[in-house]
C-alpha cells in the first residue's frame, strides 16, 4: 500500500553528504526533482483510488483511511527533508550538540510517524474485511 520514499532517496542523500564540504548540490537537486515527480504520480493515483472507493464501491470509510495514510506520508516526507538538513548541519558543525540533538529528535518523530502509518494500514485491512456500510 504505502510505497514510501524511492530506494534511491537515502542512498542519494548519503552520496550528497559524502561529497561535503563542497557538496554536489546540482546532482542532489536533480535526484530530489525525480523523487518529487514520483511522489506526485503516486499522490494522483491515491486520489483516483479514493474517488473510486467512495463513488463506485460505496466505501467512504476506506477512502478516509487512505486520506489518513496520505497525510501521514506527507508528514514523513517533510520530516525526512528536515532530517536530511539536520544531518548536513551536524556533519558541517560536529561540535554543536544542538545539531546532534535535532537529528535525534527528528529520527524519533520519523519513527513515530512510520508507526502511525502502520497502524492506519492495519485499520484499513480490518475495515476492508468488513462488508460495506458495517461499522465496528
Amino acid at each position: 500500500m504505502t510505497r514510501g520514499a524511492p530506494p534511491q532517496a537515502p542512498v542519494g542523500h548519503q552520496a550528497y553528504l559524502s561529497s561535503g564540504p563542497h557538496y554536489d548540490f546540482l546532482r542532489y537537486r536533480q535526484l530530489v526533482h525525480e523523487i518529487t515527480l514520483a511522489f506526485s504520480g503516486i499522490s494522483r493515483e491515491i486520489l483516483q483510488i479514493k474517488g473510486r472507493l467512495e463513488e463506485q464501491h460505496g466505501r467512504p470509510e476506506l477512502a478516509q483511511h487512505l486520506a489518513r495514510v496520505q497525510q501521514k506520508e506527507q508528514e514523513k516526507l517533510e520530516l525526512t527533508a528536515q532530517l536530511q538538513l539536520a544531518k548536513q548541519n551536524a556533519q558541517d558543525q560536529p561540535g554543536v550538540e544542538a545539531h546532534q540533538q535535532e537529528v535525534r529528535e527528528l529520527k524519533h518523530k520519523l519513527i513515530k510517524t512510520i508507526e502511525a502509518i502502520s497502524e492506519i494500514l492495519q485499520d484499513l485491512k480490518v475495515a476492508r474485511a468488513r462488508p460495506a456500510g458495517v461499522t465496528p
